[in-house]
């Protein structure tokens, strides 16, 4: 082996072993994109065949997704929707492409079958607890319903199931046929909401919806507003333990002023707002970054803060750094709060 990697230097015979078979147990964990599958007009089933050291994961779990997007390579968090029971050893995630969003357009509009893609394992506590709830009710808008769908697809045994599901129109519905299949089966009960025709559902008129919703244990997912205006309903109702929520992004409370943000071994300086996340501001300028989640929850773009100053994008807190502190941020919640210097 020792010969071997002198003859192959620069590169190992791992290398090549995983140019043949990137999947193979021990490598480094992919996975391969087998199809593409529309959904809607701007959303796709994508089904990935993992690697062989994937684990099953639990309906409602998301994984983080790595890929190549002209030349840097970019992670996101998607949530699983395909069955446990898949014969073909493959599992799915669905995507909507959302104006801007590097990942998800290249996903839905330009990922070809045979793509390799890096994964991690699946992660997330978005989902049903192990003794099963008598009534359930999920309450989603747009792709919220992803993880949601994995939960429907996989647990035949939830008896009683009220959806209240949100999209401009039926058509931009994801999964509307198999929701609507469903529901002809008896297994829940659908409530469609177009809001470009009826307007958006708030808290209140989910109530009304769902009168014996307090005794409901109830999973929602969807843009910030719906999911706060649900936490402050349960809240006042005196049943906000049983509201499990499931968050895309983290919202934005307090922005700073912004500044200067260098990053030590790529060598690159840009200005950043104080509304934007360091990572996303990096991305924008070509900077390859570490990251996760993007909602402050996996730690994976966590990187040391040699000096300055940043925002927490969440609460507004400061913090700083003086050279030689060692501190670490999230660069996904964290906002430039004046000139600051990064070990990247």
């Amino acid at each position: 082996m020792r010969f071997a990697e002198l003859a192959t230097t620069p590169l190992l015979p791992a290398d090549y072993l995983d140019l043949v078979n990137p999947l193979r147990s021990g490598a480094d964990l992919r996975g391969r994109i087998e199809a593409v599958v529309p959904e809607t007009r701007d959303a796709a089933t994508i089904v990935i065949r993992p690697g062989a050291d994937w684990q099953p994961h639990r309906p409602g779990q998301y994984v983080r997704i790595g890929i190549d997007v002209d030349g840097v390579r970019m992670w996101r968090a998607y949530s699983i929707t395909s069955d446990l029971g898949r014969t073909d050893g493959c599992f799915t995630v669905t995507v909507k492409a959302i104006p801007d969003g590097k990942v998800s357009n290249h996903l839905v509009r330009r990922a070809q079958p045979g793509t390799i893609v890096q994964l991690d394992q699946a992660t997330g506590e978005f989902c049903l607890p192990e003794q099963r709830p008598a009534k359930a009710l999920f309450v989603t808008a747009g792709s919220g319903i992803t993880p949601v769908m994995g939960i429907l697809r996989n647990h035949p045994e939830l008896t009683d199931v009220v959806l209240v599901h949100s999209a401009p129109t039926a058509d931009d519905v994801v999964f509307g046929a198999d929701l609507r299949q469903l529901a002809a089966d008896g297994r829940i009960r659908l409530v469609e909401q177009h809001t470009d025709t009826a307007g958006m559902l708030d808290a209140a008129a989910i109530a009304e919806l769902v009168p014996d919703l307090a005794e409901r244990s109830t999973w929602a997912c969807g843009p910030i507003g719906m999911l706060e205006a649900l936490e402050e309903h349960w809240n006042a109702a005196g049943i906000a333990d049983r509201l499990y929520t499931e968050r895309f992004r983290a919202k934005v409370l307090v922005t700073g002023e912004g500044g200067t943000v260098t990053f030590t071994k790529n060598g690159t300086s840009l200005e950043a707002d104080g509304a934007t996340p360091i990572l996303d501001a990096a991305e924008d300028a070509g900077v390859l970054m570490p990251s996760g989640c993007r909602m402050g929850i996996c730690f994976g773009c966590v990187l040391p803060l040699r000096e300055g100053a940043v925002r927490d994008l969440r609460n507004g807190e400061v913090t700083t750094a003086a050279p030689g502190d060692g501190v670490l941020i999230q660069t996904c919640i964290s906002a430039a709060a004046g000139a600051c210097d990064i070990d990247h």
